[in-house]
């Protein structure tokens, strides 16, 4: 029988391991997508630490399950669904994405890349916005959500109706960001000098030529046109008829307690940061799992050669019959065998080496040992999980930020990009081939910056969890946030001293000037009254 000093001491060690925060209430409104599978490991953990969550979905979710066992949901009707939710319309702007590039270069190209953005985010804003004033509107839900009293209001700003709620709600705000509609998520908390900071859309690195400086000062005009007159026009609208004057959608983000980074910089390039910044980049990244019997058999039989893994989201999944046929032949022509997420007709050209599938465990099989290279769009979430398992990638970028961030993976030495628009079988044979020789460094790399990325203190999701209980702990986390969002644009950049220190500076050099000059004529006359 355990000593009386054990047993005590075994109780207070157990008391101190769930002394970190009490059960907690939290609300959450999502974007729907990509961004879910993102949100919703979060929200698995927080459930399982004894918070109550309860989530916003509307009526036409694509993702969002109306129940769960990690959280409530309140449902909101809506009529017309959001484009990006369409897979439909989301084809549609992919095939119009891609025939625009073979203007790549020129300014209609550029012009035409703009245009068709620009329209995908102007009417998919004023959905989203139509879906918060619904909300804001209904006085009965609103009354019962303030009644609840709630602990925290977590969200992902790319589409800020979540932030405007918060607002509306008067809860401590956690952001788990990566973009906003006007481009990086540190832009308007963050330092961010377009001389080393590569903007969105840009394809730069950090290390510029003057003339990928002069684009870099271009893509961040168009992504503040974006903003000021694609995106936040709707939210604002919602401002100024609900909130106080003066309320604006970027000054109730920058005013957000925490900011949830979904990245790291074992992936993106070195910058300057805030301290309620907290970098969380792959922290849905874990172990592999066993594979089904029949992939685990697959994979065994590829021999020494091992598996090249393709897969391009569920969202864009089918690129249509010819560029298929272009991946069926190139892939034919290797010793590697090729497990394929693929969705559409069977390519006539698929070799003997190649499995389709229409779902696959991407994490588990990207770290089985028999996996040599990962072929991908350029998704973050794939990405993370290439990093975390140490697995070369072919990039293969479609839409949005998957080229910005298979730029970041090229310049570290661990992926090649391909253009889809103007590959074929010889060239996809010939970068396949030189990803997987061993004489390259591909492989070597992707390890050393697996290892890196692995060497941390704290787990990304450990860190996500602890500092929004920090937040629901202490009711916010003021400290942390730089109040430099309130001052005026031309006092945070010091013009109005600037324009001070200039003033007394001309007063002074013009009294010197007019005193020397009233001098001078003195010396002048006295001359002339002593020579008379």
């Amino acid at each position: 029988m355990a000593s009386f000093p054990a047993l005590m001491f075994f109780l207070l060690f157990t008391t101190f391991l769930n002394s970190g925060c009490e059960s907690g209430k939290v609300l959450v409104y999502p974007v729907d997508g990509s961004h879910w599978t993102n949100m919703i490991k979060i929200l698995e953990v927080l459930h399982s630490k004894g918070h109550q969550i309860t989530i916003f979905r509307s009526s036409n979710s694509w993702y969002i399950s109306e129940s769960s066992p990690y959280y409530t949901s309140i449902t909101i009707p809506q009529e017309k669904p959001q484009n990006v939710e369409s897979q439909t319309y989301m084809t549609t702007f992919l095939r119009k994405t891609l025939e625009d590039r073979q203007y790549q270069g020129t300014l209609w190209g550029l012009f035409e890349f703009y245009r068709n953005f620009f329209n995908l985010i102007q009417g998919n804003q004023q959905v989203v916005a139509n879906l918060a004033a619904s909300i804001i509107e209904n006085k009965t839900l609103v009354k019962e959500l303030n009644q609840t009293k709630y602990d925290v209001f977590l969200t992902d700003p790319v589409f800020p109706a979540g932030v405007l709620l918060a607002h509306h709600l008067k809860l401590p705000l956690v952001l788990n960001v990566r973009w906003i509609l006007g481009g990086d998520a540190h832009y308007p908390i963050a330092p961010s000098p377009l001389s080393y900071i590569p903007v969105l859309f840009s394809h730069n690195t950090d290390k510029m030529s003057f003339f990928q400086r002069v684009k870099n000062v271009f893509c961040k005009g168009m992504l503040v046109y974006l903003y000021y007159y694609i995106s936040n026009p709707p939210y604002q609208a919602l401002c100024d008829r609900y909130f106080e004057h003066n309320v604006n959608v970027m000054s109730l983000m920058q005013g957000a307690d925490l900011w949830l980074m979904r990245t790291d910089f074992t992936f993106d390039f070195p910058r300057p940061t805030m301290p309620n910044i907290i970098y969380i980049g792959g922290f849905q990244c874990k172990p592999a799992n066993p594979l089904p019997a029949d992939l685990e058999d697959f994979m065994q039989s590829s021999g020494e050669h091992g598996v090249i893994l393709m897969t391009l989201g569920t969202l864009l999944s089918d690129l249509g019959p010819k560029v298929s046929e272009i991946f069926a032949a190139a892939f034919a022509n290797l010793p590697q065998k090729v497990l394929w997420r693929h969705i559409g007709e069977i390519p006539a050209t698929l070799g003997s080496n190649t499995m389709l599938v229409k779902w696959l465990p991407q994490n588990d099989i990207l770290g089985h040992p028999k996996t040599r290279l990962f072929v991908t769009h350029g998704g973050t979430n794939g990405l993370y999980e290439a990093i975390f398992q140490g697995v070369p990638i072919l990039g293969i970028p479609l839409i949005f930020d998957q080229h910005d961030n298979l730029v970041r993976m090229e310049a570290h030495g661990v992926a090649e990009i391909i253009d889809i628009t103007t590959m074929d079988v010889q060239s996809l044979t010939n970068s396949l081939k030189d990803l997987l020789d061993p004489t390259k460094p591909y492989k070597l790399n992707m390890i050393k910056l697996s290892r890196i990325y692995r060497d941390q203190p704290i787990k990304p999701m450990d860190k996500a969890v602890f500092w929004i209980e920090f937040v629901m702990r202490h009711k916010g986390a003021g400290h942390l946030r730089t109040e430099s969002y309130q001052l005026p644009w031309y006092a945070y950049q010091c013009l109005d001293v600037m324009a001070v220190f200039g003033a007394v500076g001309l007063f002074i050099f013009t009294f010197i000037w007019i005193s020397c000059r009233c001098m001078f004529r003195c010396l002048t006359r006295m001359k002339k009254s002593k020579v008379e």
